[in-house]
């Protein structure tokens, strides 16, 4: 993790709890033992640490020491050369890591995750990693999220680079606001920081209640852990323990450092109020200074060999997560063991010194861009356009894909049409199947507007996820699609059908809640949102309702319908409201396209024998002809050929994951749901 650099080491230790102008070891010391913490409990344990608050808490202690000795030594701020400096020094690391990365990713993850990972690596390279991850943390379409990415660590150095550049502003402000009216700096500082601390904290520990997982990845849950380094190094200079006190205090920290990962459940509860423990247990070991006690912590804090690891710590983390996940996915583990850890730590550590030692350290000394801001911006630029290019040309190839796909004839992709009786294949040698396992995970339906106007709803959760169609007031019929994902993944088919038809479509939709009265399984989002959609289809009925009437099993062909289903049939036919259900396709327990990327298209291993995955007798059978108003399609036919269902139909994927149809197929299924569609449901073509 990167931190503020210390100054030069001097020859004699510093005796008191604060070193205000020298180099403190046991400071780096402090460095190693949350980087090793960090490292072990990825490694070996699966769990959250807490090192990484102690990163940020150190960082923003030594930068602030860094501006208040310039303002006590009347030096300019000089905010432009200082992040110049700064990230001169960060950039070269983070460039050949990711470039280690793209590499690896691009020979040992299988294609259909290299999309995710280039989009993570641009967010890493420009520090807002933190906010993707955000932003993946609430998308239920994501790529198989459980699967982590070899770049999501940069989380936290995103969140550092970002307050690398808001603390300085503060430091640079504050200092002329107390030069002009003739304020004490530290104090000044020390009050805005308060501020930030508890304002920050309370945040944190209110959002992390209600959505934790989007929390984390938060920048303002997060100052107040830099605002606690700050509040420190402003602080403790007023502060005299007497050297039993500190040696206590030490051993303290570090015991607390170290048990934190352990006895809490860090990766569920951070960065609320728990996250106190670790970042107090390092202010107690930073308070204790150094003792000048054969007893004291910091004897084995500013040990060599901690000092040392200490000055390849940045490296040494920016290194073991991506190694991590590469091996276990080279490995096909989901965890490491003892033997295979130790090798990660190994190469980690060894790919750690080198990095260091003919990448940070020469960049860190080269002189040249020091000695004007021209050229130590050419530096960055310079460092930023390495790191750019393989994403660019990565991204150029899949316009490139993109293009000679949709260049190929019908015949090339017929998809489902491929199932229909009389079928000839004339497929072309060399034609590339559809979606390109690059684009598969990308390859959701969607309407092409949100909803406004008079279709706007009046609740936020029901507003940030309706959709819409083109068509205005003057739709021949309307239509609204309720559920989930699997009602969202037939908008490829009731989308263009709409469209050609005139018809209004309002779709309303939240990943993993099926639509269904009082879900006993459902959380408490999901139920507040099928309540607000109720009521929104209730003031607005339209024509018919669009849904998914039952629930597939993985690999398994137990298939019931969807729980409450004949009281949300009848609730809609009593309002008016035709209700138009379809059987959901088959699920698996595995991923059906890495499989048939990785073991061939026609591997048996990837194709599953019909009876196993679906019942001969659609559920619907126990309810046809019960209710007034109900139409029912069955499209198993198209994704099945009456004895396997294969993973590849006409030269197209037909899955996105393990249960999700793509895009691309269904879209190829669109003649023939209509024909269902009219036939089903009485309605007739315009």
């Amino acid at each position: 993790m990167p931190t503020i650099q210390q100054p030069a080491r001097p020859n004699r230790r510093a005796s008191g709890p604060v070193a205000k102008s020298k180099f403190r070891p046991e400071i780096q010391g402090l460095r190693s033992l949350a980087v090793l913490m960090v490292v072990s409990y990825h490694i070996w344990i699966g769990r959250v640490s807490g090192g990484v608050d102690v990163f940020l808490l150190i960082s923003a202690f030594l930068m602030t020491l860094q501006f208040t000795g310039r303002y006590k030594q009347r030096r300019p701020m000089d905010l432009l050369r200082h992040w110049l400096h700064l990230f001169r020094r960060l950039l070269p690391a983070v460039v050949v890591v990711l470039l280690g990365t793209l590499a690896a990713t691009f020979a040992f993850l299988p294609p259909t995750r290299w999309v995710e990972v280039v989009h993570q690596a641009w967010a890493s390279l420009f520090y807002f990693e933190n906010w993707l991850l955000q932003t993946l943390a609430v998308n239920y379409y994501a790529t198989d999220h459980s699967l982590a990415s070899p770049v999501q660590h940069f989380w936290s150095l995103s969140i550092q680079g970002q307050v690398f550049i808001m603390w300085p502003v503060i430091f640079a402000t504050m200092a002329v606001i107390c030069r002009k009216f003739d304020l004490r700096y530290r104090a000044s500082l020390a009050y805005i920081f308060a501020i930030i601390f508890v304002a920050s904290l309370t945040y944190s520990i209110i959002f992390t209640a209600n959505n934790q997982a989007v929390a984390y990845f938060d920048t303002f849950a997060r100052l107040w852990e830099f605002a606690l380094g700050t509040l420190v190094a402003l602080i403790l200079p007023a502060l005299d323990f007497s050297k039993p006190v500190r040696i206590v205090m030490g051993w303290v920290g570090v015991a607390a450092m170290l048990s934190c990962g352990v006895l809490l459940q860090v990766q569920t509860a951070f960065p609320g109020f728990v996250a106190l423990w670790p970042t107090l247990a390092a202010v107690a070991v930073i308070a204790a200074g150094q003792t000048g006690s054969r007893f004291g912590v910091d004897r084995i804090l500013s040990s060599k060999f901690l000092v040392r690891l200490g000055d390849n710590s940045y490296a040494l983390y920016l290194w073991h997560w991506p190694i991590l996940v590469i091996a276990l996915a080279w490995s096909g583990k989901d965890h490491a063991g003892w033997l295979s850890g130790s090798v990660i730590v190994a190469v980690s550590l060894g790919l750690a010194f080198l990095t260091t030692k003919y990448v940070e350290k020469p960049f860190r000394e080269w002189k040249w861009p020091e000695m004007k801001r021209r050229r130590a911006a050419i530096s960055i630029a310079v460092c930023v356009a390495v790191a750019c290019a393989p994403l660019v040309g990565f991204q150029y190839k899949q316009y490139l894909d993109q293009k000679a796909a949709e260049a190929q004839a019908f015949n090339d992709n017929p998809g489902a049409h491929a199932l229909l009786p009389g079928y000839v294949d004339l497929v072309g040698d060399g034609a590339k199947t559809l979606p390109t396992a690059e684009q598969l995970p990308e390859d959701w339906a969607h309407l092409p507007n949100s909803c406004e106007g008079g279709s706007r709803p009046d609740n936020d959760l029901l507003q940030k996820n309706c959709q819409q169609n083109d068509v205005g007031a003057d739709a021949t019929k309307s239509v609204v699609v309720l559920g989930d994902s699997h009602a969202q993944q037939w908008l490829a088919a009731v989308g263009p059908l709409a469209e050609e038809e005139h018809w209004k479509v309002t779709a309303l939709l939240l990943g993993g809640c099926h639509f269904m009265p009082e879900n006993p399984d459902a959380s408490d989002e999901c139920d507040d949102f099928n309540a607000a959609a109720l009521k929104y289809v209730s003031a607005n009925p339209p024509d018919a309702v669009f849904m998914v009437g039952t629930m597939a099993s993985p690999s398994s062909p137990d298939e019931q319908l969807v729980y409450g289903f004949e009281q949300t049939v009848s609730n809609f036919n009593d309002l008016g409201i035709q209700v138009v259900a379809i059987r959901d396709n088959p699920r698996y327990s595995y991923n059906v396209t890495e499989c048939a990327l990785a073991k061939g298209v026609d591997s048996g291993d990837c194709k599953s024998d019909q009876a196993d995955v679906i019942p001969a007798e659609s559920p619907f059978a126990a309810v046809s002809g019960v209710f007034g108003n109900a139409s029912f399609l069955d499209m198993t036919d198209l994704l099945c050929d009456g004895t396997q269902c294969p993973s590849v139909v006409g030269n197209v994927f037909v899955y996105l994951d393990d249960n999700h149809l793509s895009k691309t197929y269904v879209t190829s299924m669109g003649e023939m749901f209509d024909e269902r569609w009219f036939a089903a449901t009485g309605w007739v073509r315009s």
